[in-house]
């Protein structure tokens, strides 16, 4: 995401280029000289917790469920816990797990785990991630048994695999680019691992033969072009917008639009934490990346906008927010219209936020589970509807796509997934403080509002440090935790409800000296778009 600074050429900028990205390991300039320290920051810098974390687990305990392909993989526990982690472990046996896919309990690893990636990071920088494994607090987790069949089970025949994608090789700066560039290079090829989800084509651990950043499916989710490419990319993206969107899942300006799924996640837990120099140093790379078309115009159907059979459907349910035009609500709805991750190639982020709706996130209103008052047909058809309406153009939803999201979406919203857990513990003991579950607990839906309207100053005046978002979506998980087997929600729907509620708590804590709100109806709820 930036242009390319070239050096002068020859033996000794090539040697001064490699002495700042190497022999002073990446990111050593930014003062954090203690090792533990360092390694902390790489570790949050690869988002290791997000594969070895288990939902409501302990940090790095693992037994994540990595769905894959061919199973399952029960992640492996990395602290240094002697009986059930890395605690009989030396370096030597990190190092040759980290980067070179074999691990002294298992054998091979499957690339699942981005060792092809891995390989790629310094000594140095492998170092300090092991000393901050090492001191993180011991957990006793055993691993479970992972669900992988026959043939799949049979890890010495990733030796094929190997053989024919895993080059062990650490990273190479570039003579001709900037020291900003290489920098943004060796984090974006190594511990970023962008391509594991960016590639087109999937060759699992494999960044060379994969059609590298134009976009492709992870996890049921569609991880968008990155390549400079003006109309599917980041092209028409400016370097700040793209910054910003890494930091916050969302950009200023004209770029509409919102992080969800695995990169909501993975900007929560690591590209927010990132130091602002190491974005912008990430941008710069990926500017240089040859630009690339996801789909061709050859691949869009033609799309009839005003007999569409979507149209009726997005009207009905999505316009009272997303506006007729498709424009949104300025600093609460994000536009659709020109919104890069509702054109991507395939649809799967789009079907599945509309299944799934979204939490409160960087100022903007919580979307409801919409997709779950809707059939499948009428989700696939408004789908392409907004994907090839105000200027917009995307290929059509195909095949069984709509509903295989449906089955895969696992929300609180949806009421698919189990209540979430208030992740600040400032403003749990406030919420515990308050009673704030307990006034929740039987509440009327007509009396959402004025209920919101005591909590939510009592709430804001509590010293927690929470921000907005914060407040919003530990609201919704409160009201979760005490109203989903309440059966007076059943009507009209507890996605409708929960959704609801989640609104009108944005309305009050985004506009607490209001004593009364527009709360929509089940059919029309307010809506947030990726």
């Amino acid at each position: 995401m930036k242009r390319t600074n070239a050096l002068p050429s020859g033996w000794a900028s090539a040697s001064l280029l490699t002495a700042m990205v190497l022999a002073g390991p990446a990111l050593a300039q930014d003062g954090l000289s203690d090792a533990i320290e360092r390694g902390k920051y790489l570790v949050t810098m690869g988002d290791c917790a997000a594969c070895h974390t288990a939902p409501g687990g302990k940090y790095l305990a693992g037994n994540y469920a990595l769905a894959m392909p061919f199973g399952v993989i029960m992640t492996p526990n990395l602290t240094p816990d002697k009986e059930t982690g890395l605690g009989n472990w030396n370096y030597d046996d990190f190092e040759k797990a980290f980067r070179h896919g074999y691990s002294k309990n298992v054998g091979y690893l499957y690339p699942a785990f981005p060792f092809g990636w891995f390989t790629k990071v310094t000594d140095d920088d492998t170092k300090a991630i092991w000393a901050y494994l090492q001191s993180v607090p011991a957990v006793n987790e055993k691993r479970q048994e992972s669900q992988i069949p026959f043939p799949f089970s049979v890890r010495t025949a990733l030796v094929t695999w190997r053989t024919a994608f895993f080059t062990e090789e650490r990273f190479k700066p570039d003579p001709n680019a900037s020291a900003e560039v290489n920098r943004g290079a060796y984090l974006v090829e190594g511990l970023g691992h962008c391509a594991m989800c960016h590639n087109e084509n999937k060759l699992v651990g494999n960044s060379s033969f994969a059609g590298r950043f134009g976009g492709g499916v992870i996890d049921g989710w569609y991880a968008p072009n990155i390549t400079p490419d003006g109309h599917q990319g980041i092209g028409a993206w400016t370097d700040e917008q793209v910054v910003t969107y890494l930091k916050t899942g969302t950009a200023p300006g004209d770029r509409p639009g919102v992080a969800a799924g695995p990169m909501r996640q993975t900007i929560m837990e690591s590209l927010s934490k990132v130091k602002e120099e190491d974005l912008k140093a990430m941008v710069a790379y990926l500017r240089t990346v040859p630009a690339k078309q996801t789909y061709k115009p050859k691949d869009l159907a033609v799309f009839d906008t005003a007999n569409a059979p979507g149209a009726s459907t997005y009207l009905t349910y999505c316009s009272s927010c997303h506006q007729p035009d498709g424009k949104g609500i300025e600093g609460a709805v994000p536009n659709l219209a020109g919104n890069t991750s509702v054109m991507s190639d395939g649809p799967e982020t789009v079907l599945r936020v509309i299944y799934g709706g979204l939490a409160a996130q960087s100022g903007l209103a919580p979307m409801v589970a919409i997709g779950q008052q809707m059939t499948d047909v009428e989700v696939k058809n408004v789908t392409d509807y907004i994907r090839n309406s105000w200027g917009n153009k995307a290929p059509p939803v195909t095949g069984n796509k709509a509903s295989e999201a449906r089955a895969a979406t696992r929300t609180m919203l949806a009421g698919t997934a189990p209540c979430a857990e208030i992740e600040q513990d400032k403003l749990k003991a406030a919420f515990d403080q308050i009673g704030v579950q307990n006034t929740l607990k039987g509440l009327k839906q007509q009396d959402f509002v004025p209920t919101l309207v005591r909590l939510v100053p009592q709430i804001k005046g509590a010293a927690t440090g929470a921000n907005d978002d914060d407040v919003v979506n530990a609201l919704t998980t409160a009201f979760c935790k005490v109203g989903r087997d309440d059966p007076q929600y059943a009507s009209p729907s507890w996605p409708a409800v929960i959704g609801t509620f989640a609104n009108v708590a944005y309305s009050q804590v985004k506009n607490p000296e209001k004593q009364a709100v527009n709360v929509p109806t089940a059919i029309t709820p307010p809506t947030q778009k990726p």
